[in-house]
């Protein structure tokens, strides 16, 4: 019989922090996004059991607020795709709403549907970069890539990521930044032929999806982990699919009409299973790529329908925003992102603060990880989909 508890402090290391000063390293699977860049979590440990946890961030600093205040209102579209690299599209375009309310300017309807299209796309390559990490052998290859050519090592879901983000590529010109978006619409036309190709795609993604989605059932392992109930989440900010695993239906698409989100309202269904476990998130965030696929599909039936025509607003060389305080949300792959943008009538923001989803979600993880023993921290991290430039922005 035990008399005395093992108590114990531990300093756990994701990505590079496992160069820094660490006593564990939390091996997540290879690729997965959490493990990018550094972070770091110091754990109190009774007999390998977490009793706490608390999140050190702030090592990799990206500044991006900071750096917003020393550009102009176009170079601040351009900055802000970048603290969240897996969905870079979706910051530039929160930057722009936020802005265009402020200058009280509307997109042209072709615009709208082309960014609402090419959100939804990202949110796919986002949740298909994740869902790879659970396993790998559910998704057919030959549904997601061509049999031509030598077989690749590569997980399934991430040579589909692949194809989504080459024929992103093949859009904007741009593979890692967009940089598509501009205040009052977008820079270039999304044309006949991009969209026609859309359809395979489509059908190949929601294929695969639905194949995960599937198997997630029988990943026990998985069930009951790192749990967050609906108060919890809702005292946290949760969104996303962290937010809506654990019953919290935060959704900035419904909350504030922008682009072409009020026409799709139909295709926005709540996420049913809340019980707030590892395996309900990776099944939310796969329920938002299917979800997103069809909103793809009306985006790009309208687009055919409209033809051609304007895509932007014409502005002056310079734009200055009216003194004044302007706050947007937009709903970026991990879940809400909020932006208040507060000017003085000058050619940059005074201030332009973000409230990021991996902001939201670290505190969530940090309480949910008490009570999961040290060998299944790793599995629980891993689901509580972070990017560490959308914490340390």
């Amino acid at each position: 019989m035990r008399s005395v508890s093992a108590v114990r402090s531990v300093r756990a290391a994701l990505g590079a922090a496992r160069y820094l000063d660490c006593d564990v390293v939390l091996n997540l699977p290879d690729l997965h996004p959490t493990g990018h860049a550094a972070l770091q979590l110091d754990l109190t440990l009774d007999d390998d059991v977490i009793t706490a946890c608390d999140p050190r961030i702030g090592l990799m600093h990206r500044s991006a607020e900071k750096l917003f205040e020393a550009r102009d209102y176009r170079q601040v579209l351009m900055l802000a795709s970048r603290h969240d690299w897996l969905g870079p599209f979706s910051g530039e375009h929160g930057a722009a709403l936020v802005i265009e309310e402020a200058l009280g300017i509307t997109p042209p309807e072709r615009a709208r549907w082309s960014r609402t299209l090419l959100a939804e796309l990202t949110r796919v390559s986002a949740a298909l970069a994740f869902l790879a990490a659970v396993d790998s052998t559910v998704v057919s290859a030959t549904s997601a890539v061509s049999t031509s050519g030598p077989p690749s090592p590569e997980p399934a879901a991430l040579m589909l990521r692949e194809r989504i983000i080459d024929h992103l590529e093949q859009a904007t010109g741009n593979r890692v930044h967009p940089t598509i978006t501009r205040i009052g619409g977008i820079a270039l036309p999304l044309r006949a032929g991009w969209l026609g190709q859309l359809t395979e795609l489509i059908t190949a993604t929601r294929a695969s999806v639905q194949d995960l989605a599937g198997a997630l059932d029988g990943m026990t392992h998985l069930a009951g982990l790192a749990e967050v109930s609906q108060e919890l989440a809702l005292s946290v900010g949760a969104s996303g699919p962290v937010g809506s695993a654990s019953g919290v239906t935060v959704d900035a698409r419904l909350l504030r009409d922008y682009d072409a989100y009020p026409e799709c309202r139909d295709l926005l269904r709540p996420f049913v299973r809340a019980s707030g476990d590892a395996q309900s998130r990776y099944a939310a965030f796969a329920h938002d790529a299917l979800i997103a696929m069809d909103i793809i599909e009306r985006c790009r039936d309208r687009l055919l329908d409209l033809g051609d025509g304007p895509v932007d607003v014409p502005l002056p060389k310079v734009i200055r925003v009216p003194d004044g305080q302007t706050y947007r949300m937009v709903q970026t792959p991990l879940g809400t992102t909020g932006l208040w943008l507060l000017s003085v009538g000058e050619r940059s923001p005074w201030r332009l603060k973000l409230r990021t989803p991996s902001f939201s979600n670290i505190q969530a993880m940090a309480a949910a990880l008490v009570g999961v023993p040290l060998e299944h921290a790793a599995t629980a991290v891993a689901s509580f989909f972070l990017v560490a430039g959308d914490i340390d922005r």
